[in-house]
């Protein structure tokens, strides 16, 4: 059986958790306690070298790390239902670009590490304008790249696009950002986690959650 180290509140942990329940994957977690700093302990910083989360052990002692790297994974290893689309590269060219917005623009400025940073720097208060700023931007181009009229991203079915913007407007949601001039986004979301796989992998649904 797979492993997943995860921490409940771990926006790409989560990513990983809903495609699990998508793809019908069965996995085992171990929680990594982010907030104690377990992930730097010396045997965990040995499966992961950058010392986050998540990591999926493969049954042969293989640890994969990077939440997108993962995800591309498990959407070779059980192709149904797809995370980004085979038959058409265009569609999923523009799938994956929407998704890199949250994952590669958004997430790492706003990460545990650097926001820790941030304070360090210029102080407690202003981690919140900083995380706040790079959400709206984001979530701002995110809707400007996907498909107007929906349920879900880009057609009926949620993909990768959808599974990283669920994930991070968790955050936005936490850190009390505006989201009022896209309500899509919110829509979408809404249908998300109306989806057992998107509902079973909620932070407030996992058992390390405090």
């Amino acid at each position: 059986m797979l492993t997943l180290h995860t921490y409940w509140r771990s926006s790409t942990s989560y990513r990983v958790r809903i495609a699990l329940a998508m793809k019908g994957i069965e996995y085992q977690s171990r929680h990594v306690d982010l907030i104690a700093g377990a992930q730097r302990m010396p045997e965990y910083a040995e499966l992961n070298p950058m010392q986050g989360v998540p990591t999926l052990m493969l049954e042969d002692g293989t640890a994969l790390t990077q939440s997108m790297a993962i995800l591309d994974y498990l959407d070779h290893l059980k192709p149904d239902p797809p995370l980004l689309p085979n038959n058409d590269p265009l569609l999923r060219a523009r799938i994956l670009a929407a998704a890199m917005v949250i994952a590669t623009d958004v997430h790492p400025v706003n990460n545990l590490k650097v926001v820790t940073r941030v304070k360090e720097l210029a102080g407690a208060n202003e981690a919140l304008p900083w995380m706040q700023h790079w959400m709206t931007h984001g979530f701002a181009a995110f809707h400007a790249l996907i498909e107007p009229d929906t349920p879900f991203a880009f057609g009926d079915q949620p993909t990768l696009a959808d599974i990283c913007l669920v994930a991070q407007l968790y955050n936005a949601h936490r850190w009390k950002v505006d989201l009022s001039t896209t309500p899509r986004l919110l829509e979408i979301e809404q249908r998300c986690l109306e989806l057992p796989a998107f509902d079973t992998a909620r932070p407030e649904n996992q058992m390390d959650a405090v």
